[in-house]
């Protein structure tokens, strides 16, 4: 069959882009950043290490402290603040065109970017939170980007938000070539500079369907736990149609690895809603095979997300913005690594619409 009549909707299946970055273990349940697993890596190297083992392949190389600078115009709206700004630091950083820059330079360009990604986050939440963001010498004190953060946004950093926010950005920093990551290597393609990149991944991560699952699961475990009967709640849920958050994997036929590290991190930080979370996991993995015995249905990483990032007292609807913090490090590997491909992304469509017609 050739390639314009194989079509595969959503692209299911197609392999895009030979990558040396991160390798999901379908069958395995593992996930890999360049052969090191992440179980490996969480409580060992915080995030800007783990960045660097991304982008550099080296951990002893890490993402750069955020140079001076203050975001124009934050709404409190963090995912479109964070769009807009990365955009925005292209044309007052003048950066330049990928197919023209060398790729020390692009290296360069997305370092400073990804630092400044997560301050621009932190300006937003403390705007939405109805205070000024921190200031410098307040957050200098922070030794890593975690801490940094919840300097800059709060004013203070509470050791066992420091590990919530760490572990979670180090767990969900890469994931093969998901919409976002596939977005960022389309726009890098076409040889646009790093901000333009960046900005289009953020985008993508802003809906629903890719990263802003957690957001979801937050208000269902609060459901959950008024109700006081998870199987009710469950089976009630599943016979009107509602859709339960945080279960099943377009990638994983086992469970996802990411979802057993943040589920032992909620147990370790005592997240006020693991007991619920153990329960409707429990039950609606239960009847969930006992509907699909077809499917191979576990809980995946937006599930506990929601649970750790809730430990750090993240609102729901900062949980997109979180993402999009700690995938700045896949995201800047990648386009680095579509940059040194050369190549412009040109997929075909089929046509399928009216036949050969006239005015007339």
């Amino acid at each position: 069959m050739s390639a314009t009549t194989d079509f595969r909707p959503g692209l299911e299946g197609v392999v895009a882009v030979e990558t040396e970055i991160a390798e999901p273990d379908r069958e395995g349940g593992q996930l890999r950043y360049r052969g090191i697993d992440i179980e490996e890596l969480v409580g060992t190297y915080p995030y800007e290490h783990v960045w660097g083992l991304l982008v550099d392949n080296d951990l002893s190389s890490k993402m750069p402290d955020p140079e001076p600078y203050e975001p124009a115009g934050l709404t409190g709206n963090a995912p479109a603040d964070l769009q807009a700004e990365t955009a925005r630091l292209a044309g007052e950083w003048k950066l330049g065109k990928l197919n023209e820059i060398t790729d020390e330079q692009a290296r360069e360009d997305l370092g400073r970017l990804s630092a400044q990604m997560m301050e621009i986050v932190a300006r937003s939440a403390a705007v939405a939170d109805g205070r000024e963001p921190a200031p410098d010498d307040v957050v200098a004190k922070g030794k890593t980007a975690a801490e940094r953060f919840l300097l800059r946004w709060r004013g203070e950093a509470d050791p066992k938000h420091v590990k919530a926010i760490d572990t979670y950005w180090i767990c969900t920093a890469e994931h093969g070539l998901n919409a976002s990551t596939f977005t960022a290597r389309v726009v890098a393609s076409t040889g646009a500079d790093s901000g333009a990149a960046l900005s289009s991944a953020v985008g993508a991560l802003s809906g629903p369907l890719h990263g802003g699952a957690p957001a979801y699961v937050k208000p269902m475990l609060e459901e959950v736990a008024k109700l006081g009967d998870a199987e009710r709640w469950v089976k009630e849920a599943l016979e009107s149609g509602k859709r339960i958050m945080g279960f099943g994997h377009r990638v994983y036929r086992a469970e996802d690895p990411r979802s057993r590290v943040l589920k032992r991190t909620a147990k370790e930080l005592g997240a006020a809603n693991i007991d619920v979370a153990e329960e409707l996991e429990a039950v609606a993995l239960r009847v969930l095979q006992e509907r699909h015995p077809e499917r191979v249905l576990a809980t995946n990483v937006e599930y506990y997300s929601a649970v750790v990032l809730d430990s750090a007292e993240i609102p729901p609807p900062l949980a997109p913005a979180m993402f999009a913090c700690s995938r700045v490090a896949g995201w800047s590997a990648h386009i680095l690594e579509q940059k040194r491909t050369g190549r412009l992304f040109r997929p075909s469509a089929r046509y399928v619409g009216p036949e050969p017609r006239s005015l007339a």
